[in-house]
């Protein structure tokens, strides 16, 4: 019989007249994977806090090996053996690979901070056990945001957890490094030690999980058995109301080219070549490094060095800085949102409508009552979920956050839409939401592009997928032969096309 480590009791939390958690319960057993699920907002994240000791509960109770614990700190909950794995990025960008594990963590020696030999004899099996092959030397902003992913995950290893908390730990890897994850979590198992893992990915959850528990607008719906459930099931649990499984709408026909690139290049990318039509949902695919998100800064204006032919609507386009972008009609949803498209001091509304405030003013005035009416108004087709218009956007959860800053594009209402990974870290329901705004958007005849690392969702939404590999483009396929193989197979430069597609 296994041996329950963890019990959480009546567990409550509020923020800013927000019910985060009401009365929730949780039992977690040592050596086991137990999955916390749940919609953007559903307490997943507060949840795993308080275990942590990052957040307090207002209400109920832990216990740990059967006896009851206050944790009012992370460094209390790392000594009793919780370690964590943030869904936002929770690095020093200015420190080393080396600092980032080692500062806070109770597995480092003492004296490893000082000693150059010590931490890298600390840090390198950690990098090794993770696939992560940098110098433990190299600072953390030189690297990527898988990179600095896998940073963490190793971090949280160093640390000799008994329970360890992973939150979205795949939101930012390729495939490679997903498994690489996925055999470490195994090997965790084998040693008795218990995986609290927080994920909206339903494949990951029934390929890993023993237990699935559902939150709901911070209630506990129930715990099952993952052996004895199905995905259906567990979707009902989260969201309560029906789902659009498919794509809900038919391939584009339409032949107007909104957008033709011709022979693009820039440091990372080498003679892209492609025609974006009005209607039409172009997806681009790729693995970590291809060049997918550096597309999609070229267009956008963030990139000095692009060279090569870009027409938009048939005139002569070149990019040269976002807002340039956004007067020609071009919008980008970048993949990171905290740190590159939302101001996480100001509040929803703001945040939703400070991109069309020369619309909202009279006399250099804001009328306020304009603004609260353009935000409330997209925040309902969204659905999202806020104390109000006036709360700070920092208090929302990551998928609302994200809403909202497809909301302020929504109101800018650009031709051409980029779309950089914008479900990374969002729940089933919002994924559907989002989806539903891609529809909208190509129905009305507009473009997009979306850059995703899901490949289900790339078959889904698209009407053609342009493949790229290490910068260049190695094909353009349509929805009739694309496949999750034949995608793969690109990106990996083990299939070539004679003609990569224009």
């Amino acid at each position: 019989m296994l041996t329950v480590l963890l019990t959480a009791r009546k567990i409550s939390k509020h923020f800013d007249g927000t019910q985060a958690l009401r009365d929730v319960d949780l039992e977690i057993e040592a050596g086991t994977v137990h999955a916390l699920v749940g919609e953007n907002g559903a307490g997943k994240s507060t949840l795993s806090k308080i275990i942590a000791g990052v957040v307090q509960p207002d209400s109920g109770e832990l216990a740990w090996d059967g006896k009851p614990v206050v944790l009012r700190d992370p460094v209390e909950a790392q000594r009793l053996g919780v370690g964590i794995i943030f869904q936002e990025l929770d690095v020093f960008p200015h420190l080393s690979v080396a600092d980032n594990l080692t500062i806070g963590s109770l597995g480092a020696e003492r004296g490893a901070f000082l000693n150059p030999r010590g931490m890298q004899s600390f840090c390198e099996p950690l990098l090794g056990e993770v696939g992560l092959r940098v110098p433990p030397g190299r600072l953390v902003s030189e690297l990527s945001i898988a990179q600095m992913q896998l940073v963490l995950i190793a971090r949280a290893l160093g640390m000799n957890a008994r329970l360890l908390i992973m939150d979205e730990p795949t939101s930012a890897l390729s495939d490679d490094n997903a498994e690489t994850l996925f055999r470490l979590i195994a090997q965790l198992k084998q040693k008795g030690v218990a995986i609290l893992y927080v994920s909206h990915k339903m494949d990951e959850i029934f390929r890993l999980s023993d237990r699935i528990t559902v939150l709901r607008d911070g209630a506990h719906i129930g715990t099952v058995l993952t052996s004895e459930t199905d995905m259906n099931r567990i979707i009902a649990m989260m969201v309560g109301r029906d789902l659009d499984a498919g794509s809900g709408r038919a391939a584009s026909t339409n032949q107007q080219v909104l957008l033709r690139v011709a022979g693009l290049s820039s440091r990372k990318l080498v003679n892209v070549n492609f025609q974006l039509h009005a209607g039409e949902v172009l997806g681009i695919a790729g693995l970590v490094g291809s060049g997918r998100s550096s597309l999609g800064a070229a267009l956008f204006g963030l990139d000095p060095t692009v060279r090569g032919r870009i027409e938009l609507r048939g005139l002569s386009y070149q990019p040269r800085s976002p807002g340039h972008a956004i007067d020609s009609g071009i919008g980008l949803l970048p993949e990171d949102r905290k740190t590159m498209g939302l101001m996480m001091q100001m509040s929803v509304q703001d945040n939703a409508t400070i991109s069309i405030l020369d619309r909202l003013q009279s006399f250099g005035f804001l009328r306020t009552g304009a603004a609260h009416g353009q935000a409330d108004e997209i925040h309902r087709r969204l659905r999202v979920k806020t104390a109000g218009a006036d709360a700070l956007i920092s208090t929302l959860s990551g998928g609302n956050q994200q809403k909202v800053l497809l909301a302020r594009w929504l109101l800018v209402n650009p031709e051409v839409m980029i779309l950089d990974d914008p479900t990374r870290g969002i729940d089933i329901g919002a994924k559907y939401d989002i989806y539903q705004v891609i529809r909208d958007l190509s129905g009305a005849g507009k473009g997009v592009i979306l850059i995703s690392s899901e490949l289900p969702e790339l078959l889904q939404c698209c009407d053609r997928i342009l493949v790229l590999h290490e910068g260049e483009q190695t094909g353009i396929l349509d929805r009739a032969e694309a496949t999750q193989e034949r995608i793969m197979a690109l990106a990996t430069r083990t299939e070539s096309l004679a003609d990569p597609g224009h």
